[in-house]
């Protein structure tokens, strides 16, 4: 059963924006009380949170889809919907995460680091908040936005600053044993080790890592045996310590042949620069000829060793099971963190923090011709514009012509006459994959403008009623006009205009 994994693809979604709502207040007396439709909750992120209790991915593994909580609908009496809870996923501390391309989007090192992976979507807006001086009465709200879906891989690589790296069964776990406190599992046939195991070592007043690097073999940055699955998690060591059996009866195995081979692995692994800083072929070297507690074992370490110096390797003879050269050892190993501890501090300088703020006259969208198997096309790209399509409720005429209006104030209808578009032109707005398509009219009128301006109401028209004095002017002006049509009546059958019948 597998208990570890240290890579996986992770499929999440943030979650929706919650609808808002076109509400007209009413009660008593007050039958048209004006919009109080609300706005829709945001939807909740997809959050990734460094834990100090977690040490694998294997939940993710398990279970690779996620998915956060959508934001609720907007009610009526204007109450605002509650925004979706944030789904926070713990990783361990080391874990990097790469986009489906592979590039590198963040590096999850110190407890509690966070990354939003996936934002959720913003909620509609109701129709209380859509309402201004001139539009009184929106009969229409915004749809609330989708959430973002993406798919990311999730790699863990350890946070050691010593790794113990050599052939299977060359003493390595032993190793780890006896210099920390972890108990990782030991027996005498190939690969025992599977996962890395990680202690925790003191030499005086130094502190430092160690991890057990599973066996590698020849071919390892090949994919061989265990080689690819776990030489990632040396590239955050700033020591290599070669663990070397010197009591091994394989035929062609000797210290100098061991150490040459995993060498070869190690340069022809090409390792993130962004994270372990160096490559592997430049980082300090220690040489562990261990075994020494067999006589056999002994003789022959002691024989190498000088050869080994020759090449300006710092080398140590110990016996993991007799406790013996480990004291010098783990000096020596905290000597080397020690050291390579400052100068990363020397080398790493502080980031500048580069404002690039839009310019006044950007227009936030492109507009690109495009010729398809149906034909030309038309396709608008830009965030916010593909936003306002998204909330638009296409079964509201009211909706579909407030869209109208930003896309229009927003230059799209200049941009797309000016790219060559002709009434009639399909139209394409939003990314290839999830596009609305329309059938472009340079002027959109919907049913609701036939009844006056778009958002209005003229039972809500604060100028309808009469004052007093306008009414008394209204009366006197309509006496005045009765009294001139007598007079022009009496005039006419004074003149002798009429004449009455014999």
């Amino acid at each position: 059963m597998t208990t570890f994994v240290d890579r996986v693809t992770l499929h999440v979604e943030a979650g929706k924006g919650g609808h808002g709502v076109a509400s007209v207040h009413r009660e008593k007396f007050k039958p048209l009380g004006g919009p109080d439709g609300g706005n829709g909750g945001h939807g909740g992120d997809v959050v990734l949170v460094v834990d100090p209790q977690v040490t694998t991915l294997l939940d993710y593994h398990r279970s690779p889809h996620r998915r956060a909580s959508n934001g609720a609908p907007g009610a009526g009496d204007e109450k605002n919907g509650a925004n979706g809870e944030d789904l926070v996923l713990p990783v361990p501390e080391g874990t990097v995460v790469t986009d489906s391309r592979g590039d590198v989007l963040v590096d999850l090192v110190g407890p509690g680091a966070r990354f939003v992976v996936a934002t959720g979507g913003r909620g509609g807006l109701g129709n209380r908040a859509l309402a201004s001086r001139r539009r009184k009465a929106p009969g229409f709200a915004l749809l609330g936005e989708p959430g973002e879906a993406t798919d990311v891989v999730l790699e863990l690589k350890s946070l050691a600053d010593v790794a113990l790296i050599g052939f299977p069964s060359a003493g390595k776990s032993s190793l780890v044993s006896v210099l920390s406190a972890a108990k990782p599992k030991i027996a005498d046939y190939p690969f025992t080790t599977l996962v890395p195991n990680l202690g925790v070592v003191t030499a005086g007043d130094v502190r430092y890592t160690v991890a057990d690097v599973p066996g590698l073999i020849p071919g390892a940055s090949e994919g061989r045996g265990l080689g690819l699955e776990f030489l990632r998690h040396v590239e955050r060591c700033s020591v290599l310590v070669h663990v070397i059996d010197c009591a091994t009866l394989e035929p062609g195995r000797d210290p100098m042949t061991d150490l040459d081979v995993i060498e070869e692995e190690l340069s022809a692994y090409v390792a993130d620069e962004t994270l372990g800083g160096q490559p592997l072929s430049e980082r300090t070297r220690i040489v562990v000829l261990n075994k020494a507690d067999v006589p056999e074992a002994r003789e022959l370490a002691e024989m190498v060793k000088p050869d080994l110096e020759e090449r300006g390797i710092e080398v140590f003879i110990v016996s993991a099971v007799a406790h013996q050269g480990l004291k010098e050892l783990t000096f020596a190993m905290a000597r080397h963190v020690v050291e390579a501890r400052k100068q990363i501090e020397t080398d790493v300088s502080p980031q500048r923090v580069v404002l690039r703020p839009k310019a006044v006259d950007d227009s936030g969208f492109v507009v690109r011709r495009e010729t398809t198997h149906e034909g030309e096309v038309f396709r608008v790209i830009g965030a916010k514009i593909t936003r306002w399509v998204h909330q638009t409720d296409f079964a509201n005429d009211e909706a579909i012509g407030y869209l109208a209006d930003r896309l229009n104030r927003a230059g799209v209808e200049e941009e797309l006459t000016r790219a060559g578009a002709v009434a009639g032109s399909t139209v394409l707005i939003g990314p290839e994959d999830n596009a609305v398509v329309f059938d472009w009219e340079p002027t959109l009128v919907g049913g609701a403008e036939l009844l006056g301006g778009r958002g209005q109401d003229l039972r809500l028209d604060e100028n309808t009623r009469r004052t007093t004095g306008e009414r008394r002017e209204e009366f006197h002006a309509r006496k005045d006009a009765q009294t001139a049509a007598r007079d022009e009546l009496r005039a006419e059958r004074e003149s002798g205009h009429w004449v009455e019948d014999e």
